[in-house]
């Protein structure tokens, strides 16, 4: 072997050795970063999991709630139907008393709405034709107490129960849809302690 072969035999070597010294720390290197990266992938899992379990457990609140809220909502506008319709069923049994007792209502009503004054009283068509023959009479012994007088008008008006109080311009409705419009927070509330509160 001649020193040139020699000398390229050993810068071989010494080339096999860097290579193979280079190919094992790349090699080590590259095992480190896939265990690193295998326990980072981990731990995002596992965080991504966690994650993913409080955000579902908070949607389920989320969806707990809203149904709670929906619940309460339904039962609120139940009640409240309910209330609507028995105001509306008092005031229709009002409508459907038997002339006598519909009269006397009428008879209290205007001497309680009935000013010191003389006026008129206006009915529905329907009342005018069903008035008792002396109502006039007693109607004025009702309110005169006040100082009131009132003369039955023979002008009907569009009403579906109850009457108009009129003075020279100044009119009252007294009938029972004004009566109750006007009422109506206050009978709610009476309907509502009754039926829901055992009162």
């Amino acid at each position: 072997m001649t020193g040139l072969d020699k000398i390229i035999q050993d810068i071989t070597s010494e080339s096999d050795s860097a290579v193979s010294a280079k190919l094992n720390k790349a090699r080590a290197q590259a095992e480190e970063i896939r265990s690193r990266a295998g326990q980072e992938a981990a731990e995002e899992c596992a965080a991504v999991g966690r994650r993913a379990k409080e955000e579902a457990a908070m949607a389920r609140e989320r969806a707990k709630s809203a149904a709670a809220l929906q619940a309460r909502k339904e039962v609120l506008g139940a009640k409240q139907q309910l209330i609507a319709d028995i105001i509306e069923k008092a005031k229709q049994s009002l409508y459907a008393l038997p002339d006598d007792e519909y009269f006397k209502l009428i008879l209290k009503m205007a001497a309680k709405y009935a000013p010191a004054r003389k006026g008129e009283i206006l009915f529905s068509s329907a009342d005018l034709k069903r008035l008792p023959a002396s109502f006039e009479k007693f109607l004025n012994e009702a309110v005169k107490g006040k100082g009131a007088s009132l003369k039955v008008s023979k002008q009907a008006r569009n009403l579906d129960g109850g009457f108009v109080l009129s003075y020279g311009g100044i009119e009252e409705n007294c009938s029972f849809s004004a009566l109750f419009d006007a009422r109506r927070d206050e009978l709610q509330d009476k309907v509502n302690q009754l039926v829901f509160s055992g009162g």
